[in-house]
């Protein structure tokens, strides 16, 4: 038996309706909280009077796309200012990434790159982050059980990881109804986001026993689910089935790490303003056909070939079902979905040597099944525009 080690948000609070909760749950934490919400602050009104009949004092920061390095340090000066002892996040992975990094930020005052992986030292906190909450409104990162907290560095055009166990969640707050008016290019975004991690995760190098259980679960409850949560916000138990299978899916990558889709959506992410979701699904079908191809070129009869074959049922329900039959299943869906191509974003066949140079570098790159050249990494990208 394959030995692991395996840890996550102290307390996860799952189901429609949890929400409730939220100043009970706050209470135990700390008494003045700073929440951080994406581009609007009114999406977590319905938390302030939670708050307030408890007597926690509150202060709100709105975060305007994905987070950056100047971001969060401005946020983590706000929870200084106002004596914060608790970050509450409410919103999708760029607003809990946000919060995460605030809470952590606020107490380690030290130059932000002294922590930051790649562009930085990379060193561990030395204080204790703020208690931090993460209430996500999507079904998609689940970075609400992860540890580290994905932030851009304009000046680098790159996207880098704060990460510590220290950052993981006090309390993850998982309610489905919040997803509620989600439009529905938000919602297949974010959704295969979400399965990609699974898939991802299922195929790593660093798959184990417990990541396993968490994939073979999820991977066929989104592939069921999401195009009824995309077509229709109000369909309770797709909701459902989407919010439970993205914090699977994030408890899985915390654990076996991911592959050559994230390992290029990192550099497209930095050099082009455009969606993580979207990149992530443009990206997967093409990077599925191209590790299946390597790994059958190196042997076909290998255990990590046979994956392919069980997530190709996992995806089409059809016990008969061969693994190349995933990367058509995953392009028909991102097709039905409406997931735009890569060149959408700006991006054209220039820009595709220095993208696939900088995947290199990317730590997602080694927990690909399969090492992949340049060169390839290059293909797929032009695949993708």
């Amino acid at each position: 038996m394959t030995s692991f080690e395996f840890a996550t948000a102290a307390c996860v609070v799952f189901g429609a309706g949890s929400r409730r909760r939220a100043g009970e749950l706050c209470s135990t934490l700390g008494r003045r909280v700073l929440i951080v919400t994406g581009t609007s602050l009114a999406r977590a009104d319905w938390l302030l009077p939670l708050l307030e009949e408890r007597g926690i004092a509150v202060h709100q920061m709105a975060t305007a796309g994905e987070p950056t390095i100047p971001l969060v340090t401005r946020g983590a000066a706000t929870a200084r200012e106002h004596g914060c002892d608790t970050v509450i996040a409410v919103g999708g992975g760029s607003a809990i990434d946000a919060g995460k990094a605030i809470a952590a930020l606020a107490t380690n005052q030290d130059d932000v790159f002294e922590y930051l992986e790649v562009i930085g030292r990379g060193a561990p906190l030395r204080e204790a982050p703020l208690a931090f909450m993460a209430i996500p409104t999507t079904a998609g990162t689940g970075s609400e059980v992860t540890r580290n907290a994905v932030l851009a560095s304009p000046e680098h055009r790159v996207k880098v990881s704060l990460r510590s166990a220290a950052m993981l969640p006090r309390i993850a707050l998982v309610d489905s109804e919040l997803a509620q008016g989600v439009p529905s290019g938000v919602a297949a975004a974010s959704g295969l986001d979400a399965l990609t991690q699974l898939i991802e995760a299922y195929v790593s190098r660093r798959a184990n026993p417990m990541t396993d259980a968490l994939c073979l679960a999820g991977i066929p409850l989104i592939a069921q689910s999401i195009r009824a949560a995309c077509a229709d916000g109000a369909h309770a138990e797709a909701r459902d089935a989407m919010a439970l299978g993205a914090l699977w899916s994030g408890m899985a990558l915390a654990h076996a790490g991911l592959g050559a889709v994230h390992g290029l959506a990192g550099p497209i992410g930095g050099m082009f303003d455009a969606p993580h979701g979207a990149v992530c699904a443009a990206l997967v079908p093409h990077v599925v056909a191209a590790n299946l191809r390597a790994l059958c070129a190196e042997d076909a009869g290998s255990a990590a070939v046979s994956r392919f074959s069980t997530l190709s049922r996992l995806l089409s329900a059809d016990g008969n079902a061969t693994p190349a039959a995933v990367a058509p299943w995953l392009l028909d869906l991102t097709h039905e979905l409406g997931i735009p191509a890569l060149r959408t974003y700006g991006m054209a066949a220039r820009d595709v040597p220095p993208l696939a140079a900088r995947a290199l570098q990317s730590n997602s790159m080694k927990t690909n099944p399969v090492s992949l050249t340049e060169e390839q990494l290059a293909r797929i990208v032009e695949a993708a525009l």
